[in-house]
């Protein structure tokens, strides 16, 4: 990601981050240094299981808390409930599309953190988020996807209640 583009975030995907974060740091770490600590008190290092596991497992932890700290950093909250067009898509959009086989499909448009195509979170600087934006119901947008390209019609567009 580059510096010069904000990374925007639902207050919910921060809120999630957040809690990573925070148990990474305050549980899972303190006690895999714990068990380290044992290990390392048994001997020969060089064929100790536990010990040069639980180094491996440390360096995953503290490079995830590294990166979930640079984009807790960067990261600016947009709160969708705020937003004061609710007529268009933009950030924090749950959509309604249909496309010409009438295959009907909702997203939200979420930050690139909390993107989760499964639950029909998408992120906004994905192609049919891009295609998408400022859309109003009933507009038509052609995106171009990984199976080809489609015509969407726009059937609803909701943000949260706040």
């Amino acid at each position: 990601m580059s510096a010069d583009r904000p990374n925007y975030i639902t207050p919910a995907g921060f809120a999630a981050m957040r809690a990573r974060y925070d148990h990474l740091f305050g549980t899972e770490r303190p006690a895999l240094v714990e068990v380290i600590s044992w290990a390392a008190g048994n001997g020969d290092r060089s064929e100790n299981g536990d010990y040069i596991y639980g180094r491996k497992k440390l360096r995953e932890i503290d490079r995830e808390l590294g990166h979930l700290s640079r984009r807790m950093k960067a990261a600016k909250v947009i709160d969708p409930v705020r937003q004061a067009d609710r007529s268009r898509v933009y950030f924090g959009a749950t959509v309604k599309v249909v496309d010409e086989d009438d295959l009907e499909r909702v997203v939200t448009l979420v930050g690139e953190d909390e993107a989760d195509a499964g639950q029909g979170r998408i992120s906004w600087r994905s192609p049919l988020a891009h295609a998408l934006k400022g859309a109003l119901v009933g507009d038509t947008r052609r995106v171009r996807l990984p199976g080809g390209d489609r015509e969407l019609e726009i059937l609803a567009i909701s943000y949260p209640e706040g």
